[in-house]
């Protein structure tokens, strides 16, 4: 009788290795299944870590930029560096590849310019960053007090920086001042010595809107071309002084010394100086100054080049700003850009533009929260919007984190229009041009109000002054009244302060003012209480060890180093420690140990 051959048990380690050969196999056939059109390829490869980035340029928007930088640097660690060198110095950097980004006020080849200024061959695109305005930041004085309500004519504004207006005291700005008696003092124009794109958009202003005084003026310092300059033209001999950067021209305007100056520079400058900026007339006849609110009104008119294919786009025109009827309107109102690189070019590689995207995004949308606090205006919906769009032509970037639906940007509403301007005040009425003048404070010195020192006070003069004595207090300011002669207005000292009419009772204002004590020498009896206070307090150091010692030598103590052990007294050891002690009984220092 045969047997069936005996068949040999399979292992498990072969049961394995023929189950991951007939997986391999299985996958491999999968993947050559698919077809090639079902797994499209990514448009562009995003970036894998965040690599440092660094940009340049305008010191108009550096205050802005520079507190995102913080905020994204604290919270996610992403290292951004920019350096506010200013404008042109931005735009040419970038352009030699030296930085990832530039920041500028103004494009390359610009129209009307009065210098070259060529597109790089550096393919890159704009992004707007930043809404604000270029006030007027003075420093002048009446009777030994700051005058922090200052109104001027756009024409008053040309006269004075091109040296047509040399005095405080001329007529025209008395004109736009009707309740300040304004003294001869010097005006002082501040101009950037450095090429700026603050200078290019103030003189843009000035060349459209008031041409001929421009033009005489360039002729004067020996310019051939009167364009838009980002340089200022000075006169030899001249009253004008030239400082390089935002800081450079706010901070020569704020010192002491420097009664009787005025410069351009963004309105956060002004607000962390702590000095007050010029109202200036807009076409509608308000003075106003640039507020967040009026600075989004004034765009709502702003030409932007919405065209894709144009190498300008995003750009702006702002010439219907200059001249827009609405009463809100602050006539030198402006966005600045952000120059992005677009191609994988001069050492730009995809980790740094993962960095520079989701920095960009981050400002467009949350970091727009704190414009208005930083002394800007948040972008309008409309451009951010089209900023979020220039932001994925950043090589590196992750597309997912440049949706607009989760963009929380302030000025955004529902219909799509921008709430911020839809929601600005109307100016009051006494910053209508007239005889009436508001006398509360302006800029960074929103907290003080000036005191009426000349002219009379039309019928909205009182509800002023009761305004402004609101403003009184704890800051000690200067209380407005009506002008000298007004009905029921304040009456005004020789030192242009407000003082007490106690014949009208609606106009009681109390003011407050410095007052410089004598020095007194201190008493015999504050000497003697001193010096005695002192004596007990060395009493009170001494005597304690001092009893303690007599009191171990009447209890037998032995006072010598020989003396037997057996004979002296135990007395436990008190160790004062000034450390922490931890769990483990390891002391911790504290600052206050050493």
């Amino acid at each position: 009788m045969s047997h069936p051959p005996s068949r040999r048990p399979i292992s498990r380690r072969s049961l394995m290795r023929a189950v991951r050969a007939a997986t391999a196999v299985a996958i491999a056939l999968a993947i050559l299944a698919i077809p090639v059109v079902s797994a499209p390829a990514p448009a562009q490869a995003v970036g894998s870590t965040y690599y440092p980035v660094s940009g340049a340029g305008s010191t108009w928007s550096a205050n802005a930029l520079q507190q995102w930088i913080r905020n994204v640097f604290d919270n996610y660690r992403w290292k951004v560096t920019f350096d506010d060198s200013g404008s042109s110095a931005g735009r040419q950097l970038f352009a030699q590849g030296t930085v990832d980004f530039a920041v500028s006020e103004i494009p390359y080849a610009l129209a009307g310019s009065d210098s070259t200024d060529p597109r790089p061959s550096r393919q890159f695109a704009y992004m707007p960053i930043v809404a604000g305005g270029t006030s007027f930041m003075y420093n002048l004085v009446i009777g030994g007090k700051r005058v922090t309500n200052l109104r001027l004519s756009g024409e008053n504004v040309a006269k004075i920086f091109t040296g047509v207006i040399t005095k405080w005291n001329d007529p025209a700005i008395a004109a736009d001042n009707p309740l300040l008696a304004l003294p001869g003092t010097p005006v002082v124009p501040v101009v950037r010595s450095d090429g700026s794109g603050t200078t290019a958009q103030f003189t843009s202003w000035m060349r459209s809107q008031f041409t001929p005084t421009w033009n005489a003026y360039c002729a004067k310092a020996g310019r051939s071309n009167c364009g838009i300059t980002s340089n200022y033209p000075t006169v030899a001999g001249s009253s004008f002084v030239a400082q390089s950067g935002s800081n450079g021209v706010a901070g020569y305007t704020a010192q002491t010394q420097s009664v009787g100056a005025i410069t351009y520079v963004e309105y956060s400058y002004a607000l962390n100086s702590g000095f007050p900026v010029a109202k200036i007339l807009n076409t509608a006849g308000y003075y106003t100054e640039p507020t967040a609110s009026n600075v989004a009104v004034a765009l709502l008119a702003s030409v932007i080049n919405e065209d894709p294919a144009s190498p300008d786009y995003l750009t702006q025109q702002l010439k219907s700003v200059y001249t827009s009827a609405d009463p809100r309107t602050y006539p030198l109102s402006s966005y600045s850009y952000m120059i992005i690189p677009t191609a994988l070019q001069n050492g730009f590689t995809e980790d740094k533009g993962l960095t520079l995207a989701d920095f960009a995004s981050y400002f467009l949308c949350e970091g727009q929260q704190q414009a208005e606090v930083l002394g800007y205006s948040p972008l309008p919906i409309n451009l951010a919007q089209a900023g979020l769009k220039q932001i994925q032509k950043i090589p590196g970037g992750n597309p997912k984190n440049k949706d607009v639906s989760g963009c929380n940007n302030p000025t955004f509403s529902p219909d799509g229009t921008n709430k911020l301007a839809n929601s600005a005040p109307q100016p009051q009425a006494c910053d209508k041009k007239g005889t009436d003048q508001c006398l509360t404070g302006t800029g960074g010195s929103k907290g003080s109000a000036t005191a009426a020192s000349g002219g009379k006070s039309a019928a909205g003069g009182k509800a002023v002054a009761g305004q402004a004595a609101g403003t009184v207090g704890a800051a000690g300011a200067a209380t407005a009244g009506g002008g000298g002669g007004g009905s029921g207005g304040a009456a005004v000292d020789k030192d242009g302060s407000a003082v007490i009419d106690l014949t009208n009772s609606s106009s009681r204002i109390v003011s407050g003012g410095p007052i410089d004590l004598p020095d007194r020498a201190l008493g015999a009896p504050t000497i003697l209480l001193m010096s005695s206070s002192g004596l007990l307090l060395v009493l009170f150091m001494l005597v304690p060890p001092l009893i303690a010692r007599r009191q171990r030598v009447l209890a037998g103590a032995p006072r010598g180093p020989s003396a037997p052990v057996t004979n002296r007294r135990r007395v436990k050891s008190i160790v004062h420690l000034l450390a922490r002690f931890t769990s483990r009984g390891r002391a911790d220092a504290s600052p206050s140990d050493f």
